[in-house]
C-alpha cells in the first residue's frame, strides 16, 4: 500500500527546493534596484570609504553583513569583498572582520542545508558535485580534508557550507577547519587592498601576482588536486571485509600447500 506523503513533509521538500533559487531572485532584485548607487560605490574607492565612514562604529558591522550575503549567495567572487576590506580598514581589522563574516555566512549555510535536507542542497548543486565532496567529508580524514578544500586556491569555496551541512560533521568542527583553511587566501586579497589604499604599487603587484598564480595553479591543477585529496582521504580506510583473505568464508585461511587440520573424533 502506498503511503501518502504528509502535507508538512510535501511543504518542507516544496521550502528546499525554492529555498535557495528565493533567496538569489531577492537579492537580485534589491541589486537591480539599487544598481545606481552600488556601481558608484564600487566604482570610485573615496566615495567608497566616505559611506562606510558615514556608518561610524557600525560600519564593521556593515561590512560583515556584507561578507556573510557574499558567502551566503556564493555567486558573488569572495575577493571583491576581501580587497575591499584591506582597503577600508588596513590589515589586522580587516582580516578579522573578513573571516567573522566568512564564518557566520558558512554557519548559515551549513544551518540550512542540515534543516532542509538533499532537495535544497540539489538545488544548489549537482548531486554528482555534491556527492564528490561528501565521500571526503565522511571520510576518516575528513576534517583534514575539509581544511585542505578550503586552503587550495581555485577551488569554490563559500558552496561547501551546503555540502557540509548534510554530513555528519558538527557545526563547530567545520566553522574550524574552514576558517584555518580560508586563512591564507583571505589575508593575500586583504594586503592587496590595504596597498592599493596606501597607493604601494610595488606591493600591490606583488600581491596581485602571488593571488593570479595560486589561482592558477589550483584552478588548472584541480581534478589532480581533487584525485590527490580522495587518496589521501581515504588512505586509513578499513577494507571491506571481502577484501580480506579468506573473509566470507566458513574457514580460516591456511598456508599455502597445506590441508586444514581435521578436528580430533
Amino acid at each position: 500500500m502506498i503511503v501518502p506523503e504528509r502535507s508538512g513533509s510535501r511543504l518542507m521538500r516544496a521550502l528546499s527546493i525554492a529555498g535557495y533559487p528565493a533567496l538569489f531572485a531577492a537579492m537580485a532584485a534589491i541589486v537591480i534596484v539599487y544598481w545606481g548607487p552600488i556601481w558608484g560605490l564600487v566604482r570610485d574607492q573615496e566615495a567608497l570609504r566616505a559611506w562606510v565612514d558615514g556608518y561610524g562604529v557600525a560600519a564593521p558591522a556593515a561590512f560583515v553583513a556584507i561578507q556573510v550575503l557574499q558567502v551566503v549567495i556564493f555567486v558573488i567572487p569572495g575577493e571583491v569583498p576581501q580587497v575591499a576590506a584591506g582597503y577600508l580598514f588596513g590589515i589586522p581589522l580587516g582580516i578579522v572582520l573578513t573571516l567573522a563574516g566568512a564564518a557566520l555566512g558558512s554557519a548559515i549555510g551549513f544551518l540550512l542545508s542540515r534543516a532542509l535536507g538533499r532537495p535544497f542542497l540539489h538545488a544548489i548543486v549537482s548531486e554528482s558535485r555534491s556527492r564528490q565532496v561528501e565521500e571526503l567529508i565522511a571520510s576518516p580524514r575528513g576534517v583534514a580534508t575539509l581544511f585542505l578544500l578550503y586552503l587550495i586556491p581555485g577551488i569554490p569555496k563559500d558552496v561547501l557550507c551546503y555540502v557540509a551541512g548534510i554530513g555528519p560533521i558538527r557545526l563547530g568542527v567545520y566553522l574550524l577547519a574552514s576558517t584555518a583553511g580560508r586563512l591564507p587566501g583571505v589575508a593575500v586579497s586583504v594586503v592587496l587592498g590595504e596597498a592599493l589604499a596606501e597607493r604601494q604599487w610595488t606591493a600591490v603587484g606583488i600581491a596581485f601576482g602571488v593571488a593570479v598564480v595560486l589561482f592558477a595553479v589550483g584552478f588548472l591543477l584541480r581534478r589532480r588536486l581533487l584525485d590527490l585529496l580522495q587518496r589521501f582521504a581515504t588512505r586509513d580506510q578499513p577494507r571491506r571485509a571481502g577484501d580480506q583473505p579468506g573473509a566470507g568464508s566458513g574457514t580460516a585461511a591456511t598456508p599455502a600447500g597445506r590441508s586444514p587440520r581435521r578436528k580430533p573424533r
